[in-house]
């Protein structure tokens, strides 16, 4: 089976999960029956092995043959894959000086999302991985790691991301049609440069990104020059950048494929990290003036959170029983008053008009598939079990204050995006490394 994980459990853990067949270049499948092991980087003051770099060149090949993009030269994506090593281990690094760490409560809750996102309990997804050939330890480690990764990040760009008011009147004066709810899928290619590029460094990067556009545009496969050239951490799904609404992309990038179509290539651009080539590979949600009215839900809510005394099964069976009194004609917002561990008790568990994004994705799911007056059966999120009611939908004009907010949140993400990549660039020029790749 595929399993479908958070979105935040990045590229490592994707291809690791999501696929059973293996499929190796014959030089590192020969390389594979060699138990040697030995020193191919050295980062700072830590070391990458042999056996390190050909796993998650495995992976690597695993993800890219599971999206059809043809592999580059074997010595070409063991390069790459290094690379994504070394910056990878600077990150760990400055997670583990700053006191980043997750304990192993933490651990459970996010393996727990990935079991509910998937539709299993803990049994069948370790029956699931088995079966894919990934020991619990290994997939324990790897979640750890990514959640390690995604804590840092926060603590060092996502918060110190300032968008002013200035900022949002710009906004929403020149894109005005950027809140419609149109999603793109883009691949892009980046070739770093340093913080202050040498005039070597610029024509060197210049002559490489004139070489690709040109091989593009001769017909070769831009997932394929993706994983042999981008210094991207995608670069390993051949640039691919998932589905996302066209205000969450940097600015340089909506300017780019503005007057592109599906699968066209927009020219070299220049950011501060680098040169790019950006391919639009397909969109969808028209931009019409409907995207101005949104439907909102009215619902309520009973909350059960689980606990040292109460267990999760406790917790769900207490609501199961609450949900079979209410069907048969006890008042739903009598048993939240009751019952409800949530600030909305008080209210009857209402929570008011609802808009799409304003609930996480394990409560909007349950909710949006339940009709006027219907009740949930009890449902798993981050804070607890719930049992939902809807009581009414309508269709609702877009508020201007809530076109602000929508616009703080879409610049808040595009200079989140451009900043992180701007201090990885930075955590690498700052790192020492000692290449040992071709030594014997």
């Amino acid at each position: 089976m595929t399993l479908r994980l958070p979105s935040k459990f990045g590229l490592m853990l994707a291809a690791s999960v999501a696929c059973v067949a293996v499929f190796v270049p014959s030089s590192f499948a020969a390389s594979q029956s060699v138990p040697v092991d030995r020193v191919v980087a050295v980062v700072n003051n830590e070391v990458i092995t042999a056996v390190e770099l050909r796993d998650r060149i495995q992976q690597a090949v695993r993800q890219l043959k599971r999206q059809d993009v043809q592999l580059p030269p074997d010595e070409v994506l063991e390069r790459q894959i290094l690379e994504r090593l070394i910056v990878e281990r600077a990150q760990f690094q400055r997670a583990k000086e700053t006191g980043i760490r997750v304990d192993d409560t933490m651990l459970a809750r996010a393996i727990e999302r990935v079991a509910q996102n998937n539709n299993l309990t803990e049994a069948q997804l370790r029956a699931a991985l088995t079966a894919d050939g990934i020991t619990w330890e290994r997939f324990r480690s790897e979640i750890r790691s990514e959640m390690v990764l995604g804590q840092l990040r926060e603590r060092e760009v996502n918060n110190k991301v300032v968008i002013t008011d200035a900022e949002v009147d710009s906004f929403l004066a020149n894109n005005p049609e950027s809140l419609s709810g149109s999603e793109v899928l883009l691949a892009h290619i980046l070739l770093r440069l340093p913080e202050s590029p040498s005039r070597d460094d610029l024509a060197r990067q210049s002559e490489r990104a004139a070489d690709i556009s040109r091989r593009l545009a001769t017909g070769d496969d831009f997932g394929r020059l993706a994983a042999a050239n981008s210094d991207a951490p995608d670069a390993v799904s051949g640039g691919r950048i998932d589905w996302r609404p066209a205000n969450r992309l940097p600015a340089l990038f909506v300017e780019a494929i503005r007057d592109l179509k599906p699968g066209q290539v927009s020219p070299v651009l220049r950011s501060p990290a680098g040169l790019h080539i950006v391919k639009l590979v397909d969109l969808r949600g028209a931009q019409t003036a409907q995207a101005e009215k949104l439907e909102q839900t009215r619902a309520s809510h009973i909350l059960i959170r689980s606990s040292e005394v109460l267990s999760d099964t406790e917790a769900q069976a207490r609501l199961q029983a609450l949900r079979e009194r209410i069907v048969h004609g006890e008042n739903f917002a009598d048993m939240a008053k009751a019952h409800s561990a949530d600030l909305s008790a008080a209210k009857g568990g209402e929570l008011g008009w609802v808009y799409p994004g304003d609930t996480v994705p394990e409560f909007e799911r349950a909710m949006n598939a339940l009709q006027p007056g219907e009740v949930s059966q009890p449902v798993r999120s981050p804070f607890g079990w719930h049992l939902i009611q809807v009581h009414e939908r309508r269709i609702q004009d877009v508020s201007g204050e809530r076109k602000r907010n929508a616009a703080r949140n879409a610049l808040r993400e595009r200079k989140a995006d451009e900043a992180y990549e701007e201090w990885l660039r930075e955590l690498r020029d700052s790192t020492y490394v000692e290449y040992r790749l071709d030594r014997d």
